[in-house]
């Protein structure tokens, strides 16, 4: 399986990151030009729970709406998921993302993926990464205009 990764430091507690990625109202407040609404179409955020993201207008043109599978979660620190449908899942099985929210020097965040695309021709899924990180970096400016 092949991985990628991605790292991006903000400056509010790794907690409140947490907090703030697990609350589907404050991620469809975040940027709705990236990320439309979010939902728990089954479960409430543990393993086992499907949560669905309907992406806004600066990424439809590669993803429209994403349903993913909740692995794992370690509280208070990391969730892992795979994509059960959606576009990304037409073209990479399995993709699965690790977010990690750690405390140090800093408060870093971290982005992994592993992927296999399902056809040879297929490319990284850099737009996804490059995405997630962007969204993820928003955190700093919403935390200071309460949400």
């Amino acid at each position: 399986m092949k991985a990628m990764k991605g790292e991006i430091v903000l400056n509010i507690p790794a907690e409140k990151a947490w907090e703030m990625y697990r609350d589907n109202d404050k991620i469809s407040r975040i940027n709705p030009e990236m990320f439309a609404k979010a939902e728990y179409i089954q479960g409430d955020g543990e393993p086992g729970s499907l949560r669905r993201f309907h992406l806004g207008p600066a990424l439809r043109s590669y993803v429209k709406q994403s349903i993913e599978k909740i692995e794992k979660v370690e509280q208070g620190r990391s969730v892992t998921y795979e994509v059960t449908n959606g576009d990304l899942s037409n073209m990479y099985n399995p993709y699965r993302v690790t977010f990690s929210f750690v405390p140090f020097r800093g408060n870093d965040k971290q982005c992994v993926a592993e992927y296999e695309p399902l056809s040879p021709t297929m490319p990284a899924p850099e737009k996804a990464r490059h995405a997630a990180l962007a969204f993820l970096k928003l955190f700093d400016k919403i935390e200071n205009h309460a949400l």
